[in-house]
């Protein structure tokens, strides 16, 4: 225990006036996540097979990849140019390819893309194959829309219930828009959007409602303790008192998620770890300078409705 000062990443009783910045917090949130809409109409999500459908092949070769032959050994197969590209180390190949109607067709394109890979460049050997078929791919998309609704339904009566209507309508807005900046790092980054990155959204919600709740927890503790404190001067202690906990917790998150998406890039663990990284940091930062402004604007008349004025010479809290 007597080491426990010297961990803290903030230290104690600190008074930092963050809700002087809400109005630059709010709208810098808000043109990120117009600009994050606007990227996912256009260029548009790159969807991973999951949703797109197709055959993709995960390729080494024994030495660096040699792009142009390896296609001119496909297209000797009748399987014309493929979309092909490196990821990882330059001996990996990610190779993909459009759906086939039956499971016998997609068993003859693999067979050709496996002789036409040894015949460009000897020693290649296939590491993974995976097959969607278009019925099912639309099917997995559907479902996956209706998994990230509902969960965001049933957050909004989570809050609904364990607070005022006012905690509620915050998290769901500051929630909603740390999903439409998550969609734009997908676009820029270009990463397959497919199941797993449906459960690092969804992973990321979890993480970031549980950041709100702890600051909305002391929000509503300390509402009861100092009853003719001004909201903003209390939200403010209130984030500062949670202000370890916070940063805390995203520090041990980040550095466990760090290694796997440095070593695991090119994989699909990789680009779940690079998501949940940048939800992290956008979660966190969106408890402070988000989820409290709006709880600010639009609790301020009415949180602090029933407040009594203080009375002549009592202390300040």
């Amino acid at each position: 225990m007597a080491f426990g000062p010297l961990l803290r990443l903030v230290p104690d009783h600190t008074t930092i006036k963050f809700m002087r910045g809400r109005f630059a917090g709010v709208i810098v949130s808000a043109v990120l996540s117009l600009a994050s809409l606007a990227l996912f109409f256009y260029p548009g999500l790159h969807l991973g097979i999951d949703f797109s459908g197709g055959i993709v092949m995960e390729v080494r070769t024994p030495g660096p990849a040699n792009i142009p032959q390896l296609k001119s050994g496909l297209a000797a197969e009748g399987l014309g140019e493929p979309a092909m590209q490196r990821f990882g180390d330059d001996s990996a190949v990610m190779i993909r390819l459009p759906a086939q109607a039956t499971e016998a067709a997609t068993q003859q394109v693999v067979t050709k893309v496996r002789q036409g890979l040894e015949a460009a460049q000897p020693g290649t050997r296939v590491v993974r194959t995976d097959a969607v078929g278009a019925a099912v791919s639309g099917e997995l998309f559907r479902d996956g829309m209706i998994a990230l609704g509902v969960s965001m339904l049933m957050i909004l009566i989570y809050i609904w219930f364990r607070f005022e209507w006012q905690f509620a309508v915050g998290a769901v807005v500051t929630l909603t828009l740390d999903v439409t900046k998550a969609i734009g790092f997908l676009v820029v980054t270009r990463l397959d959007f497919d199941l797993v990155m449906v459960a690092a959204i969804l992973t990321i919600l979890g993480y970031s409602m549980n950041d709100k709740v702890v600051v909305y927890d002391r929000v509503r503790e300390n509402l009861r303790r100092y009853k003719t404190m001004p909201l903003r001067e209390l939200i403010d202690l209130s984030i500062n008192e949670t202000l370890n906990r916070t940063i805390g917790t995203s520090m041990t998150t980040l550095l466990a998620a760090l290694p796997l998406a440095i070593f695991g890039s090119g994989s699909a663990l990789g680009g779940f770890a690079w998501m949940m990284l940048f939800g992290i940091v956008v979660g966190t930062s969106s408890s402070i300078f988000i989820a409290a402004p709006i709880l600010l604007f639009l609790g301020e008349n009415r949180l602090r409705r029933d407040a009594q004025p203080a009375k002549p010479g009592e202390p300040a809290p």
